[in-house]
């Protein structure tokens, strides 16, 4: 009897010391990004998965679809968010506008100086007050989880010559997003906007159709554009690439508290990862771009100054035209002045 009970509390310690994954996955979250596996949100992803699975004991499942598995544009995906066939989306600001127009706010140019006040701002109120809006707006369907970044800093970038002012900018045709602010900002400098999809820039770039393009180094350099006759970036960098980490609602809302945090805390550890790793791959992508023959031009201070200066026209327009958009707009404005003043205070405190 004594030797059953023994095998009876070695099999209980066993099966107590096994990971939940052995015995039951409570949940399971379909999560999909419409890119590739060398793209930010694809690490993200995998960081994502690897922290929700492992911190929830195996309760939370993290499926990934990379691609077009199971919706193709923003707004076909944002619909599978809101009615549960997807769990977890990424746009960008332009996928999202359609439904959302207000997530436009972090195509305004030249607000957000670097990469260190741009985290600081998306990690902090300034995203709740965005989700509010969302939750507002989808009828509590759709959560914003938290805002990355997908590809850097946007650049100005062309075919035909070297921009170091505004005025260089005339008579350029840049490709655009159909998005509206793009169009407005394109406009302000002087330039004509053109919307091109995506798939095809890189013979609208050959044939002319477009001059130039407002992008981030790793998609240039990832698309081949320099191939097409793309040799000139500056970078002005007027837009910080916003990754917009969107979930079901009812999904969320569905768990517990603790497995929520596990998430919550995911959606932190994957939005760490998408900061850093533009990071690194811009530098290479920037070496190849130069050693391609490529022209990498540094605005100076007062230069980028002039840029911004003749940006300004489309701050009033947002804010007039873009349903939420005084709101949104004053959150990203209290949110840089809190982040350069906490950032500044932290840089003055280290130098000493």
């Amino acid at each position: 009897m004594l030797k059953g009970l023994t095998k009876s509390l070695v099999a209980a310690t066993l099966l107590a010391a096994m990971p939940l994954t052995a015995i039951a996955q409570e949940y399971t979250l379909r999560a999909t990004a419409n890119s590739n596996e060398n793209d930010e949100d694809y690490d993200g992803l995998v960081v994502f998965k690897n922290y929700v699975e492992a911190a929830s004991n195996g309760a939370i499942e993290v499926e990934l679809f990379i691609g077009t598995q199971l919706c193709s544009k923003g707004a076909e995906c944002l619909q599978g968010v809101a009615d549960g066939s997807i769990d977890i989306y990424i746009s960008t600001s332009g996928g999202a506008s359609s439904i959302f127009p207000y997530v436009q706010v972090l195509d305004l140019p030249y607000l957000m100086a670097d990469d260190r006040i741009a985290e600081h701002v998306l990690s902090g109120d300034f995203t709740r007050t965005m989700r509010e809006m969302a939750l507002e707006d989808s009828g509590d369907a759709i959560r914003l989880m938290t805002i990355g970044n997908t590809g850097g800093w946007r650049n100005f970038a062309n075919t035909q010559r070297r921009v170091a002012t505004p005025a260089d900018m005339g008579g350029l045709k840049i490709r655009t997003v159909v998005a509206d602010l793009p169009q407005e900002l394109v406009r302000a400098l002087g330039a004509s906007p053109t919307p091109i999809p995506w798939p095809e820039l890189f013979t609208s770039f050959q044939t002319g159709v477009v001059d130039g393009s407002k992008n981030g180094i790793t998609d240039i350099m990832g698309m081949k554009f320099p191939d097409a006759g793309l040799q000139y970036v500056t970078l002005d960098g007027h837009a910080y690439m916003g990754a917009l980490w969107w979930m079901s609602n009812e999904k969320f809302m569905s768990m517990p508290e603790d497995m929520r945090r596990v998430v919550v805390d995911g959606f932190y550890a994957l939005q760490q990862a998408t900061f850093a790793s533009p990071k690194r791959k811009s530098i290479q992508a920037y070496e190849d771009f130069v050693a391609g023959g490529g022209d990498l031009y540094v605005l100076t201070p007062e230069e980028k100054a002039a840029f911004a200066e003749a940006a300004t026209p489309v701050y009033d327009w947002f804010q007039a035209n873009v349903d939420g958009g005084e709101r949104i707009y004053n959150a990203l404005v209290e949110a840089v002045a809190e982040a350069e003043a906490e950032v500044g205070a932290a840089r003055d405190a280290d130098l000493n």
